[in-house]
């Protein structure tokens, strides 16, 4: 992705495509978490960027890291659902998410909390489909976690049905501190908000 993450230009990028922002810096760690979107990705890379940002005392703090907002080729040949494999459609999910755990297994930012709406790629190929025709919303399980807790993986693989996919895992542990010390002093409902590329390139 050719674009540099500042707090400027994510705040004008969802601006234009009409997103909220939270910025009551009343308490620390009201956050933003959002997810930009290659236009442009490779199947079953991380391509995409997702970004934490939160103002505190009149001062902008934010993170950034590598992440896939797209599900790997394992999922996309051999869809787990009957539909097709699942793409989440860009959106501001407002307090879909909550810190749970990711398969039973490890801490993450899980859909349990609302709906999201998932585009239906059934074709079976390496290429991604985003036919409005095809879109579903309601719980699919689309989490923000990991995909490996070791290293940091080439390919995406199997570790992305339609989930949003850390490269990194000490970046992704880094985040998750962040998340836990959000929830005491705002609850344990997060808003996740995917935004394509194109916004910061107006």
């Amino acid at each position: 992705m050719n674009i540099t993450l500042t707090v400027p230009s994510i705040l004008e990028a969802m601006k234009r495509a009409g997103y909220v922002v939270f910025q009551n810096d009343s308490k620390p760690y009201n956050l933003n978490i959002v997810g930009v979107r290659a236009t442009y990705p490779k199947a079953n890379k991380f391509n995409d960027m997702i970004c934490c940002f939160w103002k505190y005392e009149g001062y902008w703090n934010l993170m950034v890291s590598q992440i896939t907002t797209l599900p790997g080729t394992k999922w996309m040949l051999d869809p787990m659902n009957k539909n097709g494999c699942a793409i989440l459609v860009p959106g501001q999910y407002r307090s879909a998410y909550k810190l749970d755990l990711h398969a039973g297994k490890y801490l993450a930012l899980c859909q349990r909390a609302g709906n999201v709406s998932v585009y239906r790629d059934d074709n079976k190929d390496y290429n991604y489909d985003y036919d409005p025709a095809t879109i579903q919303t309601g719980m699919f399980g689309i989490n923000i976690h990991r995909a490996s807790a070791y290293t940091e993986l080439e390919n995406v693989g199997a570790n992305s049905a339609g989930c949003q996919v850390f490269q990194d895992p000490a970046e992704y542990d880094v985040f998750i501190d962040v998340f836990k010390k959000s929830q005491e002093f705002w609850g344990d409902k997060f808003t996740y908000t995917l935004i394509e590329q194109k916004y910061f390139e107006v």
